[in-house]
């Protein structure tokens, strides 16, 4: 048996998420899919965030993190207000690709 089961990560992963609001993961599918990036970056060399991780496989690693609240899943709107977020900072540094790259996204959906 899986621990901890996939209604405890669900649950787990939800815990911040306000009454009435969206729930930021609905499925297993989406559970088994923030898992498994997760363990892709570990296998890539991102260090894994909790303690006692030596040993353990990367999967394991990166449900253990879900469950604990150490890895966050960002829901579609919080992905493009983060990536709004790093043009603007981009911009703000003096990297003018990154506010060209702005505009013209904003051109774009008008």
């Amino acid at each position: 048996m899986l621990h901890p089961s996939y209604t405890d990560l669900i649950n787990a992963v939800n815990s911040e998420v306000e009454p009435g609001e969206q729930p930021v993961v609905q499925s297993r599918y989406s559970i088994v899919l923030a898992t498994s990036k997760r363990a892709r970056q570990i296998i890539g060399g991102d260090e894994p965030l909790i303690a006692k991780a030596a040993g353990k496989k990367p999967l394991s690693i990166a449900v253990q993190e879900l469950y604990e609240g150490k890895v966050k899943i960002l829901g579609d709107n919080d992905v493009e207000e983060e990536e709004e977020a790093k043009a603007i900072e981009a911009a703000a540094d003096g990297d003018p690709e990154a506010f060209e790259t702005e505009a013209e996204q904003v051109e774009e959906e008008e």
